[in-house]
């Protein structure tokens, strides 16, 4: 089984597979666990070679893989198991799908949540966000917590994909349509959302620029920013919990993130997934059953490695009320938001079309492109890099 990632995701995988020894004695089953930045051309590597895992970590890449017949499609495994995915994992059962096939079981899946600052809301005598906040609830708070004369902003921004795919989507547009994997970011709903995007950093002032950001300090982030006061509020992953719990004297909390017209918002997993290669796919197929049931994702919760993507760890006291987390965090906010995950269409050219956002996208978020040029620029870019559906 290859992972990725750290000394902590190392700890939580071993002991699931721990877990999985249990659940199956006959089978021998080893954990290799490759750094993040190495991980995809190292597996591209093995599959080519047909020496890769039985077991694989993907995320949005998964069709980059399944688009070239390196996956084993899973329907007939899960049908013969009975496994509902909409019932287990809610929409991000939908994510790990090409064709009309499905290739992948979601194992992590946290949506993205506006951490708050407590003090901060207190002292403007502003109600804490809440799961019915609209975008002018957001803006009217984030106006009012923000003072230039302390440096201090009112939300952390919205520059990475995540965050303003989140507000197209909420105003009726998409990035990439989920039917066809066809870009539509020149809409008139998603320029729309851009332009109110656009309008946080050079209109209202209510979010740092790149300019703000370089005055904070070297490599200051909008994690970091948080942590030191800086912000009122964030928008980010699970993996902010641990990291704000950390800092003394930090009074935080999270809500589930904001909505437009609609409620929409995107989520930060991963997926297990069986290569052509593997020596006995039914064999894999088992053991991935039992690693995303509630049993076997329990580690990622008892050690905060992650949300997991089972809905009923996620319901859980194992998950809402950990050990390992000593502060008061409504870490309910993360099963509430299940249903608002909305689910992209993960291309084969995902690594192709992040490289196209990051380099039409620069130019707006230092406000020397308007919303409707960047968005024009940007749908362009898309189209060469997408080949059509079919």
């Amino acid at each position: 089984m290859t992972v990725w990632g750290g000394e902590s995701d190392k700890e939580a995988y071993q002991a699931r597979i721990d877990l999985a020894k249990e659940k199956f004695p006959d089978y021998t089953i080893t954990l290799q666990l490759i750094p993040s930045e190495n991980y995809e051309q190292k597996v591209q590597t093995m599959i080519s070679s047909k020496t890769g895992p039985d077991i694989m970590q993907v995320a949005e890449n998964v069709n980059v893989y399944s688009s070239k017949r390196q996956l084993v499609a899973l329907d007939d495994y899960i049908a013969e198991s009975g496994l509902d995915l909409e019932k287990a994992f809610g929409p991000v059962g939908a994510n790990y799908v090409w064709e009309d096939r499905v290739y992948g079981i979601p194992d992590r899946s946290g949506a993205m949540v506006l951490y708050y600052n407590k003090d901060l809301f207190d002292a403007a005598g502003i109600g804490y966000p809440s799961i019915d906040w609209s975008w002018d609830d957001f803006l009217e708070a984030a106006k009012a917590l923000t003072d230039p004369a302390k440096k201090q902003f009112g939300f952390g921004g919205v520059g990475w994909w995540p965050q303003w795919f989140s507000l197209v989507e909420q105003n009726g547009g998409h990035v990439i349509d989920p039917e066809t994997g066809a870009p539509g970011v020149n809409s008139p709903e998603a320029v729309e959302a851009l332009q109110w995007c656009y309008d946080l950093y050079f209109t209202h002032k209510v979010a740092p620029t790149a300019v703000d950001y370089s005055n904070m300090g070297p490599e200051m982030g909008a994690d970091g920013a948080f942590q030191q006061g800086l912000f009122a509020m964030n928008a980010t992953g699970f993996w902010a919990v641990g990291g704000n719990a950390d800092i003394e004297g930090l009074n935080w909390d999270i809500a589930p993130f904001f909505h437009g017209a609609q409620s929409a918002v995107s989520a930060f997993g991963s997926a297990l997934v069986i290569p052509t290669a593997a020596k006995n796919p039914k064999a894999s197929f088992e053991i991935i059953q039992f690693l995303t049931s509630a049993e076997g994702q329990t580690p990622i919760a008892d050690l905060g490695q992650d949300v997991p993507a089972n809905l009923e760890l996620q319901q859980s006291e194992a998950f809402l009320d950990p050990d390992w987390l000593e502060a008061d965090v409504a870490l309910q906010a993360f099963p509430d938001s299940a249903e608002m995950i909305f689910t992209p269409r993960f291309i084969p050219e995902w690594n192709e079309m992040q490289k196209a956002i990051d380099d039409a996208m620069a130019s707006f978020w230092l406000g020397e492109s308007d919303a409707k040029t960047t968005a024009d620029d940007l749908q362009s870019r898309l189209e060469r890099v997408i080949k059509p559906a079919g």
